[in-house]
């Protein structure tokens, strides 16, 4: 998992409530075994109506998508965040997700911040023209307007960004103190040693 220390760039001022996760990645896109490649299929029945912002050259490549409240609602598959990575998104800000797209999207390395409705619009509006920047460090997000915002985030959750630990790099990040328990249990438990032994 890539570190996550400032998101910046233009952003799909995408703005749609209860946007949930069939919309983002359909159900037909769910048979593959490889995350490559989902990017493609993001957002596919949105991209088929006139002037949608995911079509536009504009904002191609945007590494920020701005949403409407409960996005991310619906069924539970980590497909929507393997989707939206593969497009470049790293943030999605929003006045309110879906509680299972939230920790999914914090475990594959993407940045869900959560703000109220008028600093939504005013990110919309900004959105159209120029470039917006969050900072997870000082936990805020602002423009080359003055604009500024402050965001909450679980101090797990952050550190974890910060660092691109996912499950397996926080796992491996402990590997001197799991080696120095196994050292001292084959001692201290010799019925654990042939197990220990053999993992």
């Amino acid at each position: 998992m890539q570190p996550i220390n400032h998101v910046a760039g233009r952003a799909y001022p995408f703005g749609r409530k209860n946007v949930d996760t069939d919309v983002i990645i359909p159900a037909h896109w769910l048979k593959t075994v490889t995350r490559e490649g989902l990017g493609r299929g993001a957002f596919e029945a949105v991209r088929k109506e006139p002037g949608n912002v995911f079509e536009d050259p504009e904002y191609a490549g945007a590494p920020i998508v701005i949403a409407g409240d409960n996005f991310g609602c619906g069924s539970s598959r980590e497909h929507a965040a393997w989707a939206l990575l593969d497009m470049g998104v790293t943030c999605v800000i929003a006045p309110s997700f879906s509680d299972i797209f939230s920790g999914n999207a914090f475990k594959n390395g993407i940045l869900t911040v959560a703000l109220p409705q008028d600093a939504i619009d005013r990110l919309m509006e900004v959105a159209q023209t120029d470039p917006i920047d969050i900072d997870l460090q000082t936990q805020s997000v602002t423009t080359q307007f003055q604009d500024r915002w402050s965001f909450d985030i679980d101090p797990f959750r952050k550190h974890c960004l910060l660092n691109g630990l996912d499950e397996v790099g926080m796992t491996m990040a402990q590997g001197d103190a799991i080696g120095a328990y196994e050292s001292k249990a084959k001692i201290e438990l010799p019925f654990l040693a042939k197990t220990l032994a053999t993992a």
